[in-house]
C-alpha cells in the first residue's frame, strides 16, 4: 500500500499538475497558432511572392521512374519515386515556431509585469506582538 500512496502523492503534487495543464494548454495554443499561420499568414506571404502556396515549394533531387515490365508481365525494374527537399514546409514551420515563440514571449512578459506590480504593492505593517500589546496596555494604564 505504501507504493500506491507514494504514487498518489507524486501525481497530486502541485507542480506536476501545473505542468500537465501547461502542456495541454500549450498543445492547444500551438494548434491555434498553426492554423493562424497556415490560414492567414502564409497565404499573404504566398501572394507577395507571386501567388504560390509556400508548402508547395520544393527542390527535386532525384528523378522518378515508372516500373518496367517485360512481355510476360513480370516487373523487370521497380518504380523509383521522385525525391524532393521540401523547403517550403520548412519555412512554414519556422514561421509557425516564430509566431508561437513571440506569442509566448508576450504572455510571459505580461505575467512578469503583473507579478512585478504585486511585488511593488506596499505590504501591510505587521500586527504588534503579544509583548507590544501588553506594554501598550500598561502604558495606557499608567497614564490614567
Amino acid at each position: 500500500m505504501g507504493f500506491l500512496k507514494e504514487f498518489k502523492d507524486f501525481a497530486m503534487r502541485g507542480n506536476l499538475i501545473d505542468f500537465a495543464v501547461g502542456v495541454v494548454v500549450g498543445g492547444a495554443f500551438g494548434k491555434v497558432t498553426s492554423v493562424f499561420v497556415d490560414g492567414i499568414i502564409m497565404p499573404v506571404v504566398g501572394k507577395l511572392i507571386g501567388g504560390q502556396d509556400f508548402s508547395d515549394l520544393k527542390y527535386k533531387i532525384q528523378e522518378g521512374s515508372k516500373e518496367v515490365m517485360d512481355a510476360a508481365g513480370n516487373i523487370t525494374t521497380k518504380a523509383v519515386p521522385e525525391v524532393y527537399i521540401k523547403y517550403g514546409e520548412f519555412i512554414t514551420t519556422v514561421i509557425d515556431f516564430t509566431a508561437v515563440a513571440f506569442a509566448m514571449f508576450l504572455v510571459i512578459k505580461a505575467m512578469n509585469k503583473l507579478k512585478q506590480k504585486e511585488a511593488e504593492a506596499p505590504a501591510a505593517p505587521p500586527a504588534p506582538g503579544k509583548e507590544e500589546v501588553l506594554l501598550t496596555e500598561i502604558r495606557d494604564l499608567l497614564k490614567k
